[in-house]
């Protein structure tokens, strides 16, 4: 009898960790944003068809479709060289190395972007939940989300996908 409520608490336990980790980057639905990209204009545009010539398929589906890389597999998971984050897409400058810290979340996160003008936050009701979606504001792709739960001084943690970005090191 107890070894049945240990495992009824392990597999509840399992799904909340398995929830809290794909919480960082999952495909949106975009009805369920709000319209605050509708009015921005991106100054780089370009077709589908010329995202998928310049992107490979998991950037393409990060990028563009909102999509996700699995956790501790992107390359700037455990990254530790100094320099700044570029969008993979347009190349525009969105977080330096010195925000950089490990949250244990399997994405590289970082607490502050580089410049805030190069990031749009965006509403995202998806998964039943709440969310904010950070955006390139250069060419709107698609690169994470941000939370509340991050070290000071912001308090806020960027967790990113490694596939959104580029590295430009010091």
């Amino acid at each position: 009898m107890k070894s049945i409520k240990i495992g009824r608490y392990i597999g509840i336990i399992a799904l909340i960790l398995a929830f809290s980790f794909q919480s960082c980057a999952q495909k949106s639905n975009g009805s369920e944003k709000n319209n605050s990209l509708k009015n921005h204009t991106f100054e780089v545009q370009k077709t589908e068809s010329e995202w998928k010539e310049i992107l490979n398929p998991l950037e393409y589906k990060v990028l563009r479709e909102e999509g996700t890389e699995r956790a501790f597999t992107g390359k700037y998971n455990d990254f530790k060289k100094e320099g700044i984050y570029v969008c993979i897409g347009c190349k525009t400058e969105l977080f330096s190395s010195e925000t950089k810290y490990e949250s244990g979340t399997g994405w590289p996160s970082f607490y502050k972007p580089l410049n805030k003008e190069n990031v749009l936050e965006v509403e995202d009701r998806s998964l039943g939940t709440l969310r904010t979606e950070v955006v390139c504001a250069t060419c709107g792709g698609h690169i994470g989300h941000v939370f509340e739960d991050g070290p000071k001084p912001t308090g806020l943690r960027y967790c990113l996908n490694s596939v959104a970005l580029d590295f430009k090191e010091e």
